[in-house]
């Protein structure tokens, strides 16, 4: 049977004063040859490798904490701790301990942090024990000073913490202040307020588990209530008592873990409220503080998440259509504080408490919570979320995947995280930030697994790009229709809020577009995204026609020739020489982000780009002369036509473009490099209608009040966030692209049809 009184974890110290948890095993001590002295050794449970091997050097400080843990630092910056898992065996490692260093095991800290000078430490150690004055009142001033001026000697202080705990000093302390408070002497309230703050900063287990006892505690932060630097005392334990009541939400059946949740809540707030801004020097000092904190957090996350009947009852209330509106919000609230919680675990610990909740079914209950009207709840909700997407985006992935099966796509869980983002109320869109990044985690093929029988990648996107594309490009679509376009024209309107919004959606297109190939190569050209982008170049929000501009620069850089022939066929580098030109002399990002583009058509050396813009713009952009860009791109072209005239070749007709294009559009799933699906395109352009369905329907079932979208009919709808995005490009009627209603579908080609630039 496995002895349980040496199972330990072990702790490093990493940069941001975080526990970092290197594995579970089994401690014991003895002399090792290469290290030339006892030492402690642990072998990790699972496989039997060596997790630690450390001498115990006769100088070295050991700190033993909570009875059950022991802290030491071996360098500089490295400090090491073993949580055991029962007291005996912590008990026992530390007398061998003590044992190499001859120490006393009835103390918590073998050895002074500190160095001092040899001088100091000599008269320190000849130095007899320190003797605390009496506990009384006329006293206290003595007590006070005897405090402050052991602080900066790590001796004094070691000496100080064993006479204070020794003759169970605290307790007395306590009794005065009582005397102190009833008498109202405000003189000795300071004094105690004073040696209570440097109790605090002898870093000593033994001792803050007196202070943060249940009979204790509250004395304590009274005490502290007191700071002569205050002209009027704080009111700490009327807030805790009358203020703050603990909610429990389902009943905890444990007293333990009662009193655990109290415990750590008042030294929380003590750390964070009560004592003072810790200086430089303190911050050291306040280091077992930060671990009791800690480690209290790590207990009760572990005590929760083995209480499988306290868990199965939470989620069954989240979900009850029965349960009322204030119980459900308290319940959503304590499961936020709980996944807050489990940041403070390991990565292995933290593993195991997902896969907890995970087969608890809380993503189905978020799918249930995030549907709700409550503002307070769904944004607590999304929080959930977020902590579950950045510990494991597959798991959410593979959630929602099989919801398809049973929902439509307008109650889809990533269907509502979008509509939160693009129905955000917060004017600076705070929240749809947020989401925004957990999408672009959700759709980051980086983070997608690869295993023998299946390809995360290839499942999810032509998921995503067959549920949740449209949903999320809705007020891109919604706000560069051809009636908002004349609108705008008329009366310039951008509205500030929707125009972040813009930007925050271009911003994820655009990392699509770096990322995704196939299925966002589909979606651009089937629906004329580029196009409806490029309109936004004209927004009188600059981050917005910025954002517009590199969305069409990332789908340059990829130099691909199905996208340049869409950017040819339908004249796309129109809208941005006109927002060029409108631009004037300005030297701005605009002017620089539009230079940079034709710059990389001329370095790259992009032939079929190079001579449309010369054989359809070069009038427009011959005078531009302060760079060298445009004339560069036109001498490219001239040596490209010399070259063909020189080697009798002449350029392919547009039709092998055409049917390479569509080879491309037909070719075979298997046939693809990345493995991504293809969604095939109708043969006939869609018109605005078509595209404009699916949207609709979705957003009518909704009913976001953020947007109002364009109707079947087309009629010029302009909600109250008026979209206004619209450039100067004068584009033609709609009539080229009409269908025939025949059949529901367009007689043109499969790419958006030909229109002429028109820029004079």
């Amino acid at each position: 049977m496995t002895d349980t009184r040496r199972r330990v974890k072990v702790y490093t110290l990493n940069e941001d004063r975080q526990w970092d948890d290197r594995g579970t095993g089994h401690v014991s001590s003895g002399y090792v040859d290469r290290l030339k002295g006892t030492s402690l050794l642990v072998r990790a449970e699972s496989d039997g490798s060596l997790l630690l091997e450390s001498k115990i050097n006769p100088n070295t400080a050991y700190q033993k904490q909570q009875d059950t843990l022991i802290v030491w630092s071996e360098a500089e910056n490295y400090d090491l701790a073993l949580s055991f898992q029962e007291k005996a065996g912590c008990d026992e490692i530390w007398e061998k301990i003590c044992q190499v260093q001859g120490k006393d095991p009835s103390v918590d800290i073998t050895q002074d942090v500190v160095d001092e000078s040899e001088d100091e430490r000599l008269d320190e150690m000849s130095s007899p024990g320190l003797e605390l004055p009496p506990c009384e009142l006329n006293r206290l001033e003595d007590l006070a000073e005897l405090v402050a001026s052991s602080l900066p000697s790590p001796l004094r202080r070691e000496k100080l913490a064993l006479a204070v705990e020794n003759e169970g000093y605290i307790r007395k302390l306590l009794d005065l202040f009582h005397v102190c408070e009833d008498l109202e002497n405000r003189e000795g309230l300071h004094h105690i307020y004073e040696i209570i703050k440097g109790i605090f900063l002898l870093n000593r287990t033994a001792l803050f588990e007196v202070m943060f006892s249940e009979e204790c505690i509250m004395d304590v932060i009274g005490c502290l209530e007191f700071d002569p630097a205050l002209p009027q005392p704080r009111r700490h334990r009327e807030f805790l008592t009358k203020t703050a009541h603990f909610k429990e939400v389902i009943p905890i059946s444990d007293p333990e873990l009662r009193q655990k949740i109290h415990q750590t809540y008042r030294v929380q707030y003590i750390q964070d409220m009560v004592l003072p801004t810790p200086s430089v020097f303190e911050e050291n000092m306040l280091s077992t503080l930060h671990s009791f904190i800690f480690f209290n957090k790590v207990e009760i996350v572990g005590m929760l998440q083995d209480d499988e009947k306290f868990l199965t009852v939470l989620f069954a209330q989240l979900t009850d259509e029965t349960t009322d509106d204030d119980k459900r919000h308290e319940l959503v609230n304590f499961l936020k504080e709980f996944c807050a919680f489990s940041q403070t675990l390991q990565p292995q610990n933290r593993d195991a408490f997902f896969k907890t909740l995970s087969g608890m079914g809380i993503l189905q209950a978020l799918e249930v919570i995030l549907g709700m009207d409550d503002v307070q709840v769904r944004a607590a909700a999304t929080d959930i979320f977020s902590y579950l997407v950045e510990y494991n985006p597959s798991m959410v992935r593979e959630f929602v995947m099989q919801e398809p099966q049973q929902n439509d796509d307008d109650i889809l869980l990533i269907n509502l995280i979008i509509e939160h983002m693009i129905c955000d109320t917060d004017p600076e869109l705070g929240g749809a930030v947020q989401l925004m990044g957990l999408l672009r985690t959700l759709v980051d093929p980086e983070n997608m697994l690869a295993t023998a029988n299946k390809t995360e990648k290839t499942e999810f996107l032509s998921f995503f790009y067959k549920h949740c594309m449209h949903v999320l490009s809705a007020p891109l679509l919604a706000n560069t229709t051809e009636e908002k376009m004349q609108m705008s024209i008329i009366a310039p309107s951008d509205d500030f809020q929707t125009s972040q919004l813009l930007a925050l959606i271009l911003e994820l297109l655009t990392f699509c577009v770096e990322h995704h190939t196939y299925h966002i190569k589909n979606y651009i050209i089937n629906k004329d995204i580029l196009r409806r982008v490029l309109v936004l170049t004209a927004s009188q929000h600059a981050f917005l026609a910025l954002c517009a501009l590199r969305f069409m620069r990332r789908i340059i850089g990829l130099k691909d020739e199905f996208y340049n022939r869409y950017i040819m066929r339908n004249f796309l580098f129109e809208p941005v020489i006109k927002a060029f030109l409108n631009n004037g002399s300005r030297y701005n990002l605009m002017n620089s982000a539009i230079i940079e583009m034709f710059e990389y058509v001329r370095v790259e050396d992009v032939k079929s780009l190079t001579a449309h813009i010369v054989e359809n713009y070069w009038k427009a952009l011959e005078d531009v002369d302060y760079v060298q860009t445009f004339k560069g791109l036109k001498l490219r072209y001239e040596q490209h036509m010399r070259s063909i005239l020189r080697n009798h070749r002449f350029r392919r007709d547009a039709r092998t473009l055409e049917d390479e294009e569509e080879m491309w559009f037909n070719t075979d799933e298997d046939d693809l490099e990345d493995g991504d699906a293809v969604v095939r395109p109708s043969d006939k352009m869609k018109t605005e209608e078509d595209l404009m369905e699916p949207i609709s329907k979705f957003m009518e079932r909704k009913k976001c009040k953020c947007f109002q979208w364009p109707d079947s009919s087309k009629s010029a709808r302009v909600s109250g966030l008026q979209g206004g995005l619209v450039g100067l490009v004068d584009y033609p009627d709609d009539d080229e692209e009409e269908d025939d209603e025949d059949d529901g579908e367009s007689k043109e080609d499969s790419l958006p049809p030909t229109k002429k630039p028109r820029l004079s």
